[in-house]
């Protein structure tokens, strides 16, 4: 009871500060005029991305599992992550739901995204939409893995047409991240697309599954170059990406391969992904700063999975002077919800939420 009561009160209040603030249109938000960091409206001043993946709730739901059925919640979870102090909110769309056929967008997923743009609206919450999600393998369409090469990315393309179609008018798209994690085949042809899971999904996915005579880079910026072009069509405005794995950090060593010339040409910024391990924060911001290539910077998910909270505060504060966001994550619970819970898990992920939202740079 005291949990439903504690929910309603943090969507009253949002209930009453959307009305105070409803005279005024979400700024959008772009890319400065010499391309280095972002800004939001006509102000030349930076604007710091600080946000939250969200995607998946507490039992491992994916958003689209229960965005149809139980809207609530996720008008109360945008309410939640507002009152966390995030201004911004990465979603995960998968393909399954969102293309019937080869060349047939989902009608009513697509009325959906456009009632969750509406959301981020009302909430000033700006979204970072990544999309071509396979995460949970046994869903992906049979159909969808038997395309070959050509036509799995001419489906790819139809998916961000539609998408951007929906998503184009608005201030609150943040900007579209074109795949997850993509890689690459090496020179062994590969036959399955997804690339190993974590936690019962799958995060990485390839885009080729055979070089054939072409080099990763030559295969790597079609892929980008086709995906861009789709979006473009229709939405010129709007920020992409991809998100990457950083191999840097991975390796050891090495330079970034989406996001360097001529691959991520048409890519407007940088979004890597960054857990540092214990005793590595060095190690982990001498790697972040390699992806520091004249464009805005982002770490488009972090969290306290092999470090403590307090190493990933010092990787977020030393990185300050290059990186221009960081995106955390929220799983459809409050810090307070956690800590009920006296489980390891729970009390870590309690800790990592209170700092989260007592740490915001973004609003000092």
């Amino acid at each position: 009871m005291k949990q439903i009561l504690a929910k309603c009160m943090i969507m009253l209040a949002f209930d009453l500060s959307v009305s105070a603030a409803g005279q005024s249109p979400l700024p959008w938000i772009r890319i400065s005029a010499d391309r280095t960091h972002f800004v939001r409206g006509d102000s030349p001043e930076p604007f710091l991305i600080w946000g939250v993946n969200y995607d998946h709730d507490a039992p491992g739901r994916l958003l689209e599992d229960y965005w149809h059925t139980e809207w609530p919640t996720v008008e109360s979870d945008f309410a939640e992550i507002k009152a966390l102090g995030a201004n911004t909110v990465r979603i995960h769309l998968q393909v399954a739901r969102f293309m019937a056929a080869p060349d047939k967008p989902d009608a009513a997923a697509l009325k959906q995204l456009a009632r969750l743009v509406r959301l981020a609206e009302t909430t000033g919450l700006y979204l970072d939409i990544t999309g071509l999600g396979c995460y949970h393998k046994p869903e992906v369409p049979a159909w969808y893995d038997a395309l070959d090469e050509p036509a799995r990315w001419s489906t790819q393309a139809a998916f961000w047409q539609a998408v951007a179609k929906v998503c184009a008018d608005s201030p609150a798209v943040f900007c579209y991240d074109l795949m997850n994690e993509p890689i690459l085949p090496g020179d062994k042809k590969e036959t399955d697309w997804l690339a190993g899971e974590f936690g019962g999904k799958y995060f990485v996915q390839r885009i080729s599954l055979d070089l054939a005579g072409r080099t990763r880079q030559e295969v790597a910026k079609a892929w980008v170059d086709k995906l861009t072009a789709a979006i473009r069509a229709v939405d010129k405005r709007h920020p992409i990406t991809v998100g990457v794995i950083p191999w840097v950090f991975v390796f050891g060593g090495g330079r970034p391969f989406f996001h360097s010339d001529p691959v991520g040409e048409n890519l407007d910024f940088v979004a890597v992904h960054f857990y540092p391990k214990k005793g590595q924060v060095e190690k982990a911001l001498t790697a972040l700063k390699v992806y520091d290539v004249g464009k805005p910077l982002i770490v488009e998910e972090m969290f306290p999975l092999e470090c403590s909270t307090e190493e990933l505060e010092a990787f977020v504060k030393e990185s300050r002077s290059f990186a221009d966001g960081y995106i955390a994550f929220y799983w459809g619970k409050t810090s307070e919800e956690y800590s009920k819970e006296k489980t390891i898990q729970a009390a870590i992920v309690a800790n990592y939420l209170t700092w989260f939202q007592s740490a915001n740079p973004a609003s000092r």
